[in-house]
């Protein structure tokens, strides 16, 4: 897969986050804090990743790592909430594999010598 088909990938997952949380969340009595904690940052780092900003596809799989981290809770500890968990912990995973294919290519890719 090419850097950028990867980038749009990428994209697409941080974007499906963010809709995930603005369901997920949209009844919630705190909205705007979570809209600003949960939404926002999946949609802006999905905005960077797409205008190719040197970070974006770095702190996506950072920020994914809490993404994941709060899809266990939520997945183990609240039953009524469980298959938004489940969700957010596959996207999450998702994001940490896309975002860390490059990183993981150029330290274990094929070595090339110079002649």
């Amino acid at each position: 897969m090419s850097t950028r088909a990867q980038e749009i990938v990428l994209a697409l997952l941080l974007v499906a986050l963010a809709v995930l949380f603005a369901v997920w969340f949209a009844q919630d009595k705190h909205w705007l804090a979570t809209q600003l904690v949960f939404t926002l940052p999946p949609l802006l780092l999905a905005l960077g990743v797409l205008v190719r900003r040197g970070k974006a596809m770095f702190w996506a799989g950072v920020l994914a790592l809490f993404w994941f981290s709060h899809g266990v809770m939520s997945a183990w500890s609240h039953p009524e909430v469980a298959l938004w968990g489940w969700i957010e912990l596959g996207l999450a995973l998702a994001v940490i594999g896309v975002a860390s294919t490059p990183g993981l290519r150029r330290r274990f890719g094929r070595k090339t010598t110079a002649g």
